[in-house]
């Protein structure tokens, strides 16, 4: 059974620092294309960063420089560290995982995903 969970998430105020965890498990984890993925309601959902089986790494424009993607294949896990948060982070973070090749942060081709983990952003 393929299975993403999330964890870290949170209430913070603007300038602080979250770690974001997806623990993958039932899939190939190793040979994985991934991706963590923001949704507000109203708003469609959109890419944060992704990274593929080379650990070659994308950013949306607006979090470019405060948010890092990593992978952690001992644990299986997938991280996103958020720093310098903004009231505009705000969101329902997903994470993942497409056996696609190359990194991207397209929805559309991701078939797998995790239930989600709130993050909250006060001014």
């Amino acid at each position: 059974q393929v299975q993403l969970v999330e964890s870290g998430g949170g209430s913070v105020q603007a300038g602080g620092s979250l770690r974001l965890s997806c623990v993958v498990s039932g899939y190939t984890f190793s040979s994985s294309s991934m991706a963590w993925f923001r949704q507000t309601p109203g708003k469609e959902r959109e890419g944060v960063a992704g990274i593929d089986r080379t650990s070659t790494t994308k950013y949306a424009d607006p979090v470019r420089g405060r948010f890092t993607i990593s992978k952690d294949y001992s644990k299986r896990t997938l991280y996103l560290q958020m720093d310098s948060l903004k009231p505009e982070d705000t969101g329902m973070y997903y994470c993942a995982a497409t056996l696609a090749y190359g990194v991207t942060l397209d929805p559309t081709r991701f078939g797998v995903w995790g239930q989600g983990t709130q993050v909250t952003v006060s001014s």
